[in-house]
């Protein structure tokens, strides 16, 4: 019987989990609230991923997305 190898496991890391908060100009021609929940390492990096997500699915430029907030909730 051959010995089996088993492979070394990385110790799981988990990100904070971040809120970003804000609204963007709709196509309607008003101001539509949003919240954002995601998992990053920085703040800046949820922003980033927050504007690329509203941007992505709402069809809006950047420059049409107003973040008010970015506040860690808690470790994911």
């Amino acid at each position: 019987m051959k010995p089996t190898r088993v492979a070394a496991v990385a110790p799981v890391r988990s990100m904070p989990s971040w809120t970003v908060e804000g609204t963007f100009y709709a196509r309607r021609g008003y101001w539509q609230p949003f919240s954002k929940h995601c998992e990053a390492d920085s703040g800046e990096r949820a922003r980033e991923w927050a504007l690329s997500e509203i941007g992505g699915c709402h069809g809006v430029k950047r420059h049409q997305i107003r973040i008010s907030r970015v506040a860690e909730s808690g470790s994911g």
